[in-house]
C-alpha cells in the first residue's frame, strides 16, 4: 500500500512545537484593515495554539505514515 500523503495546504497554515502541540496564524489579517483598530491588528499578529476541539482534525491532515 502506498504511502499517505501529508496535506498540502496544512504543512504552509501549522507548524508543530517540540512538546508536540500545533501552533496556528490568526485569521482576519490579510484585507479590509483601515476599520480594524491597531489594537486588534496588533493581537491578530501573534501566532496561536490549535484549540483542543480541533486539535484530532489537524493532526489527521499533518500526519505522514
Amino acid at each position: 500500500m502506498p504511502k499517505m500523503k501529508t496535506n498540502s495546504g496544512a504543512k504552509k497554515r501549522f507548524t508543530l512545537t517540540g512538546s508536540g502541540k500545533i501552533k496556528r496564524k490568526h485569521a482576519y489579517l490579510r484585507h479590509i484593515l483601515t476599520k480594524k483598530t491597531t489594537k486588534q491588528k496588533r493581537n491578530l499578529s501573534h501566532s496561536t495554539l490549535v484549540h483542543d476541539a480541533n486539535l484530532k482534525q489537524v493532526r489527521t491532515l499533518l500526519v505522514k505514515k
